[in-house]
């Protein structure tokens, strides 16, 4: 086996030709120009590129490490076979698969049959090759080959990802790889991580992702383990909207595929970009060590309108705009004309000099409420530009923020961009585009943040009984019943910490009075059916129910309406729920299990409004303290939930609690395939749990009973016992902290240990002093 799958010595092409139109000739040609040992391989022909050319690849005289293989897809697994008895270590198959889905079908079983049979890694079908600078090996139909660099691109398209590479290559970047992936029918982008993360010559990953993400838990092992110090960084074209009508629950509609993507990226420690030109800016700074700690920028400039452009973008994309300290506004009130308007952006006039900019930097740079300074400079009569970049770049070598610059102006700027670059002040040709990358720093910063936190499983005191939650979920999976009753859905709650209020069921008016009378007015109706999803779409609520008269009139109106909308549905009475007020937020918490990923945790504004205001954020489970804190902030919301308008603030301690047990709930029942907790209401600080909707997996009685942990945390063992063994049994073995030290040959290591940043712990409801227990809820405060 080679050493390293993408620096072979030896390359036979089977399929060659002599046609100087084919990309195969120029793949040729490509490879006697690098010096690599070629072996031509064709039945009917003598020669080719004036090399001796081979019958079969069985026929060649030396040891193959890759053939390149370029025969019609009906000949390519037989020709993998051949390859596979000749010992060849890899193929890269160049070929595409037939276009009907029956034919590629039945190509892709006999290649990774020929896998099977002789450990043979196949890159592709539909490869465009790869490329190598540093051995100035162009294993591809490229007729040029690009500066040597720090960059890797990897790319699942092959044409579009040549598209990328040629605009990388005109925009002069440098690269220490090129990947065209093509089908993954073997080799993925697990597999390439692991290998570039390995890789002295690759400082960061830029990924061009289609349809397919390849073996999940390869993946996330594979980026969890390398992004921390190189970052990867990821362009992929988001999924058509899918109708989220027809799902039964809030969160099955909001956590479509594409949010789910971001969520498993972010926890990843991968960096999503939404452009073309950002994939390469991103991969080109996040390197860097001077990543922002939070989303505060200023912007300092000339030009009022560049300033206005920057702080625009910066605020729509969820940046903010550093406020200075009074101790800086006093002291640029000092610097700057007389009656200027001290505000960031800050606006320094047409007329300032070097100094004037830099000393205003200097000061944004300095204070306490700025993450990160952008210097943007128009041309102006009394100023150099040059002298202006110089003297930047000797302040941003001297402080520990990130400085980034735009330079605008026309071509001969681009000098002055270049040099910055080059000074470790990344610099950009738009505002826009420099505010950003500033915040995808920020995001990969905060990234990095989430890899450390690995939530650890309960013991099986701690753990609470499970066995009867179980039974019931499986029963009414197995008798067909698509939707639990609330009041089934509300013992899981409870199982798990999560705060309820006084609810019972009545089956008839009379019930429902005495149920009432029981928890005490005010109280809330709902009615109760299996073949109502959403309540209020059929008027089947009604609220602030304060005594027996009204009582009687709500039931009765909620029967008519729900005859009415509904004149189908099988109505099995109501329940009747003690009413919280004042309500003063409205929340959402709920689970997705995504047939790729697994399961997710969705947290955000709840209430009737949730689809309408889409304020949400996702997370894999099981999450620990610090993990649903991360989950709050990055919602709209959370600055909410800290007070707002006179209505105290939320418990958040409390509301952590609820996430991490909530996520707890979603890991130990593989058999839930969506649920809602809607809506969670705060009041008076106090966080309650209203109302609740459990969907089953359909296939719940085939699922193992086994927790579905999306990111577990086994022990690591001795990794000398992993030699030898497959992929899978390695990664199970060694744990999902071991480095492989090369990805093709079976062996692996353990990474030096790191500090954890933050608060690494997982804290759950029973194990620490840090949360006091849960307290029933008592029936003397209102819901809604």
């Amino acid at each position: 086996m080679i050493r390293n799958p993408f620096e072979p010595k030896t390359i036979a092409v089977i399929g060659a030709t002599d046609r100087e139109d084919s990309p195969v000739f120029a793949l040729q040609e490509n490879i006697l120009a690098s010096g690599i040992r070629l072996y031509p391989v064709h039945p009917d022909r003598a020669a080719v590129s004036g090399v001796a050319c081979y019958p079969t690849i069985g026929d060649v005289p030396e040891a193959v490490d890759m053939a390149v293989i370029a025969a019609p897809a009906a000949d390519l697994p037989g020709i993998a076979a051949e390859c596979g008895r000749a010992g060849v270590g890899e193929a890269l198959v160049v070929t595409p698969l037939p276009p009907d889905r029956s034919e590629a079908a039945s190509v892709e079983e006999a290649l990774l049959e020929v896998r099977r049979a002789h450990g043979m890694r196949i890159l592709g079908p539909g490869s465009l090759g790869f490329v190598r600078p540093s051995t100035g090996l162009n294993l591809t139909p490229f007729r040029s080959i690009p500066e040597e660099g720090a960059i890797a691109l990897v790319a699942q398209g092959a044409a579009f990802g040549r598209t990328l590479f040629e605009w990388g290559m005109s925009s002069r970047i440098g690269f220490s790889m090129f990947i065209s992936m093509g089908s993954m029918l073997d080799v993925d982008f697990g597999d390439v991580i692991d290998l570039l993360g390995n890789d002295p010559r690759t400082r960061s990953i830029m990924i061009y992702m289609e349809d397919r993400i390849g073996d999940v838990k390869k993946f996330m092992s594979a980026a969890r383990g390398f992004s921390r110090n190189k970052p990867i960084v990821l362009l992929k074209p988001p999924y058509p909207a899918d109708g989220e009508e027809d799902s039964k629950s809030h969160t099955g509609a909001l956590a479509g595929p594409e949010e789910v993507f971001d969520a498993v990226f972010r926890r990843a420690g991968v960096v999503r970009v939404g452009e073309i030109k950002d994939l390469f800016n991103a991969a080109g700074v996040l390197y860097a060590r001077r990543l922002p700690k939070g989303p505060r920028l200023a912007v300092v400039t000339n030009s009022g309108g560049a300033a206005a452009m920057a702080a625009s973008r910066l605020l729509r994309s969820g940046g903010q705009l550093a406020r200075p300290a009074p101790a800086t506004v006093e002291a640029l009130r000092s610097l700057l004309p007389q009656g200027s308007d001290i505000a960031n952006p800050l606006d320094i006039f047409p007329d300032a000099d070097v100094e004037r900019y830099v000393e205003s930097a200097r000061l944004c740079i300095g204070d306490e409420n700025t993450d990160g300074t952008l210097v943007i400079f128009t041309p102006q009569e009394g100023i150099r530009s040059e002298d202006l970049a110089a003297a930047l770049a000797d302040l941003a070598g001297k402080v520990a923020k990130p400085v980034i610059a735009t330079w605008l102006g026309d071509r001969e700027q681009g000098r002055e961009r270049a040099f910055l670059t080059g000074r470790g002040v990344p610099s950009y040709d738009t505002p826009e585009e420099a505010v950003r990358t500033y915040l995808y720093m920020y995001r990969y910063e905060r990234n990095l943040e989430l890899l450390y936190e690995t939530p650890a499983d309960l013991t099986t005191e701690e753990a609470p009984p499970k066995n009867h939650l179980r039974n019931l979920i499986r029963r009414r999976c197995g008798s067909g019943i698509s939707v639990l009753t609330e009041d089934e859905s509300r013992k899981f709650l409870a199982s798990y910490g999560i705060r309820t209020v006084g609810t019972a069921l009545a089956r008839s008016l009379d019930e429902a009075v005495v149920q009432a009378e029981r928890i005490g007015y005010p109280v809330v109706l709902k009615i109760v059916s299996p073949d109502v999803v959403f309540r209020p779409d059929v008027g089947g609520i009604a609220v602030n129910i304060t005594s027996v008269n009204v009582l009687r009139e709500e039931y009765e109106s909620i029967m008519e309406r729900v005859r009415r909308f509904a004149p189908r549905a099988e109505i099995r009475g109501v329940t009747v729920q003690k009413m919280i007020q004042p309500v003063d937020f409205e929340l959402i918490l709920g689970s997705r299990k995504d047939k790729t990923f697994g399961a997710v945790i969705l947290f955000g504004m709840g209430g009737v409004g949730v689809r309408v205001y889409r304020d949400f954020s996702l997370a894999l489970p099981p999450l620990n303290q610090a993990l649903a804190r991360r989950l709050m902030e990055d919602t709209r919301i959370f600055r909410m939930l800290q007070g707002y308008r006179g209505k105290p603030p939320a418990d958040l301690r409390q509301l952590e609690e609820i996430i991490v047990n909530f996520s707890n709930l979603v890991a130990d029942f593989p058999e839930i395939m969506e649920m809602d907790v809607n809506p969670i209401v705060v009041s008076g600080g106090t966080a309650y749990a209203l109302g609740a909707r459990i969907i089953p997996d359909p296939d719940c009685l085939s699922i193992a009973l086994l927790p579905m942990r999306t990111c577990p945390s086994p022990p690591i063992r001795p990794a000398t016992s992993c030699v030898g063994t497959s992929r899978t049994a390695w990664r199970s073995f060694c744990g999902p902290s071991a480095r492989r030290t090369n990805p093709w040959s079976g062996r692996c290591s353990l990474p030096p240990p790191r500090p954890r940043s933050g608060n690494a712990t997982t804290t759950r409801s029973g194990t620490s002093g840090t949360w006091s227990t849960p307290v029933p809820a008592t029936s003397t405060t209102t819901a809604r």
